[in-house]
């Protein structure tokens, strides 16, 4: 049974960044096959024995290894390789075979192929462990070193509770404690590592935050705290409380105008609520939330890209929460910027459902601008929510040209998004097309430089605010708070992160 659910019976090749599945294999006779859990300690005998020996049995075994599914990933790869190796070798009395794991398996939502664009395989991978699951921890019997999976950015409180059970709580007032930043660029890192997508949006949430230094901090003829941005974003943290997504914290230098000194600065932003319940509401009431993005994790059930940052050559997808009911069929009508239906489609909606998700096969590229979804039950709209995508101002990140502007922020070719058309459902669903928004797009399209950056940082301010701004060293803004001293810096004070020498007693803290 573990061979087959392995895939070790069949044969695999990787090329061009995808496991391509070949056939069937025969598994080496006279071999007993094992495998299990990827967390195991291995002794320093038998490592250098895996390592540097050329006998038979650890030649074939990486070789016949080298063409399986595991291969794809190499902590699946783990879970049988030095398994089978060590139960075949002189080491074999070495074994102990014993489980010290708590694994959060979930197979209904953990087993949906959600690798399929890897690997020609189907396998199954942990749920994160959520504050419902804590009293997995509480009644284990066994000895257990090792749990998995825990991921802040899906939910921190778990870790906080098992942290506490391990330790106790922390003193009365620690800063930190409900709050999670991570990490997904830092200048070291360069930035041929960001998308156009992700560059262009960084770059405006600079602005933003310029702005609201401007207009929170100016006073009239002091130009203290007046900025001019310079260079590319040195670093940006998601920023998550209460484990949930309060935006992107962005640290950009900028020139003040007051002392025309280079000073670094942090930005908040915070993304605006976009999805809206109709007024008056129907008698409707399965919908709970919808929303817009790319990296759907059908397992955790949240979009990857947090933000749901969009570009014209992404390709989105709609997902709907529900609650309890009967069966039912909704509509989900894609509007664009210029009132262009670009698609429409039924859902059914079972009664345990909670959660939908799917994704239109658009021609790209999507015209730039705040696009709009409608939901309609019988025809009738119950909610809506709006998304942005983005215009480009950097292509390969250079500052974009004109001929690439043209080619990106003009829409699709001949103005459809696929080939049926859905014009006529305009004065059904009582959504004009305007001439004046179609030439205005048309004259977008073209745009560089300045006038582009303005045009985005225009969208950009209608679907995200700047909340915060602050100051990484001295300032000439006299009103600036610094950045330790918040709540909300990436380089505010975060206690429960801060790892010191390991205790007399093994412990942490």
């Amino acid at each position: 049974r573990f061979i087959r659910k392995q895939g070790l019976d069949r044969l695999f090749l990787e090329c061009d960044t995808h496991m391509w599945r070949l056939g069937d294999r025969r598994i080496p006779e006279g071999i007993a096959v094992d495998g299990g859990s990827d967390w195991f300690l291995l002794n320093r005998k038998f490592v250098e024995y895996v390592t540097f020996s050329n006998d038979d049995l650890v030649t074939k075994m990486k070789r016949f290894y080298s063409y399986t599914s595991e291969c794809a990933d190499l902590l699946s790869f783990l879970q049988s390789f030095f398994h089978t190796v060590l139960e075949n070798s002189p080491y074999c009395d070495s074994m102990v075979d014993n489980n010290l794991r708590i694994t959060n398996w979930n197979r209904k939502l953990g087993c949906k192929c959600q690798y399929k664009h890897i690997v020609d395989w189907c396998g199954c991978s942990p749920n994160d462990f959520k504050p419902a699951d804590f009293h997995r921890f509480q009644q284990t019997a066994r000895p257990t070193f090792f749990a998995r999976k825990f991921e802040a950015v899906v939910n921190q409180e778990i870790i906080g509770q098992l942290d506490y059970y391990l330790y106790g709580n922390y003193p009365s007032g620690t800063p930190g404690l409900r709050a999670y930043w991570e990490n997904v660029y830092d200048e070291p890192d360069g930035v041929h590592t960001l998308s156009d997508v992700a560059l262009t949006m960084y770059h405006s949430f600079s602005r933003l935050g310029l702005r609201r230094a401007e207009t929170s901090f100016h006073a009239a003829g002091d130009n203290s705290c007046r900025y001019y941005p310079m260079g590319h974003p040195v670093s940006v943290h998601l920023y998550f409380l209460a484990d949930r997504f309060q935006g992107f914290l962005i640290r950009h230098h900028a020139t003040n105008l007051a002392v025309s000194k280079l000073e670094t600065l942090e930005t908040w932003v915070m993304p605006k609520k976009v999805f809206k319940i109709a007024s008056p509401p129907s008698d409707f009431g399965r919908l709970q939330f919808s929303e817009i993005g790319t990296e759907w994790d059908a397992k955790e059930r949240l979009f990857r890209n947090f933000g749901g940052l969009l570009g014209p050559t992404d390709e989105p997808v709609g997902m709907q929460k529900w609650g309890k009911g009967p069966n039912v069929t909704v509509t989900v009508i894609w509007v664009d910027p210029v009132n262009v239906i670009a698609a429409t489609y039924d859902i059914l909606i079972e009664s345990s459902a909670e959660f939908t998700h799917y994704k239109p096969p658009l021609n790209l590229p999507l015209r730039p601008g705040v696009w709009t979804i409608k939901i309609l039950h019988h025809w009738v709209q119950v909610a809506e929510t709006k998304f942005l995508v983005t215009p480009l101002t950097f292509s390969n990140r250079q500052p974009i040209k004109q001929e690439e502007a043209m080619k990106y922020h003009s829409g699709p070719p001949k103005n459809a998004y696929m080939e049926q058309s859905f014009q006529g459902l305009n004065p059904i669903l009582n959504i004009p097309i305007s001439a004046a928004r179609v030439d205005q797009a048309k004259r977008n399209a073209g745009l560089v430089g300045a006038r582009l950056e303005a045009w985005v940082d225009s969208l950009v301010s209608s679907t995200w605010s700047a909340v915060d701004i602050c100051s990484t060293g001295p300032t000439a803004c006299p009103v600036m708070q610094g950045c330790a001293q918040t709540a909300w810096s990436s380089l505010s004070p975060d206690p429960k992160s801060e790892l010191g020498p390991v205790k007399p007693d093994g412990r942490l803290r």
